[in-house]
């Protein structure tokens, strides 16, 4: 059956157990103070510095996404505090359209808005949109979250599988775009990596992600 946006997005017990390391540990120390980091190119590249904390539960994942793409700002929200809001359960966080506004609550009205990507593979307009959302986001000193499903594969060859889906957050970017780098809570020992845009777009791909506009 097609997956849409609005479906639930928890963890498979396989993907959870695949995990299990990253809901076990304790959050993660600060690594840099809050911000915009030096970027070595700054025409191409540019990354934020994120008080990265693993998810608290398996179902935690769009509770963590959000509390990490918020602590690029500095903000220190509790993921408890974050999965009430978006009426996470066990079955995980509904849709991107719920953390959306949380988002906004925290950062200004209507700063974010939602974007599906409806198909089963993006398409280039897609690809392209999500590449300039990334730029514009970061650019503004704030991270993107997004809702994604199956398996991919980061830039040194790694697969990060969740069928059952999950969410993580962007907070970079580098080759003008074409990479984006990943805050992942899912496992402090795959914290960050970094994809091609092009299979981000095919992850979000069925389901969406939130950025400034």
């Amino acid at each position: 059956m097609r997956t849409t946006m609005l479906r639930k997005t928890a963890l498979t017990i396989a993907a959870a157990a695949a995990t299990a390391g990253g809901i076990a540990a304790p959050a993660i120390a600060a690594q840099t103070t809050p911000g915009v980091a030096a970027a070595r190119d700054h025409k191409t590249e540019r990354q934020l510095d994120v008080r990265y904390e693993a998810q608290d539960t398996f179902y935690y994942c769009g509770p963590a996404a959000t509390r990490n793409a918020l602590s690029v700002q500095g903000k220190n929200i509790d993921q408890h505090d974050m999965a009430k809001r978006m009426g996470t359960t066990e079955n995980g966080t509904d849709s991107i359209n719920d953390i959306t506004p949380v988002l906004n609550k925290e950062t200004g009205k209507d700063v974010y808005r939602s974007v599906e990507i409806p198909g089963t593979k993006a398409d280039d307009k897609q690809t392209d949109k999500l590449r300039e959302d990334v730029k514009r986001t970061v650019d503004d000193g704030r991270a993107v979250v997004a809702n994604i499903a199956g398996t991919t594969t980061d830039t040194t060859g790694t697969t990060h599988s969740f069928e059952g889906g999950h969410y993580i957050s962007v907070t970079g970017y580098r080759d003008a775009g074409k990479q984006v780098k990943i805050a992942d809570s899912a496992n402090p020992a795959t914290a960050e990596y970094w994809l091609t845009t092009d299979n981000l777009a095919d992850w979000i791909a069925t389901r969406g992600y939130t950025a400034t506009s």
